[in-house]
């Protein structure tokens, strides 16, 4: 059984983030999306609205389970036993940092593998940052996001105008 995990902010989830939750669920008996957790870092979405969104999008997948984890992602594939390591990809800049984070990764834990998978060209340049900052100047971001998610994002910059 190959179980995987995909970590990341998913501040805000978006359809990328889907496309690749999607595929790796055909592809690994479980898989994990893990949901950094930085105190230090402000995030647009709580925690909680985000293992929500995750949850509902992924509801019809069995193998599908969410999770937060504010450690280095090897320590949580260690305790949890997992072998592969999940990272969507864009770009060659996308690429070129994963690459060196996997490089890292497999020092600290060399019986965990990192996976990449490019996600498909619809979603290549949708980034969270960009959708947000788009979201903020009133830019149409229907496509980029879940229409759940894409709800919320603009009804909490509505409430912070």
């Amino acid at each position: 059984m190959v179980e995987a995990i995909f970590p990341g902010s998913f501040d805000p989830l978006t359809n990328g983030h889907l496309n690749i939750i999607e595929r790796a669920a055909k592809i690994f008996d479980t898989v994990d999306v893990v949901i950094a957790v930085n105190p230090k870092k402000n995030s647009f979405f709580t925690v909680e609205e985000r293992i929500d969104f995750i949850k509902k999008l992924t509801a019809g997948y069995e193998n599908v389970f969410v999770h937060t984890w504010d450690k280095l992602i090897v320590d949580y594939a260690k305790q949890n036993g997992k072998k592969v390591i999940v990272r969507g990809i864009r770009n060659h800049v996308d690429y070129d940092y994963e690459f060196e984070l996997s490089i890292m990764n497999h020092r600290l834990a060399p019986d965990v593998e990192t996976i990449f998978l490019p996600t498909e060209q619809k979603f290549s340049i949708v980034k969270s940052s960009a959708i947000k900052e788009l979201a903020s100047f009133g830019g149409d971001i229907s496509g980029m996001v879940p229409e759940i998610v894409k709800d919320a994002l603009l009804a909490k910059l509505k409430v912070n105008r």
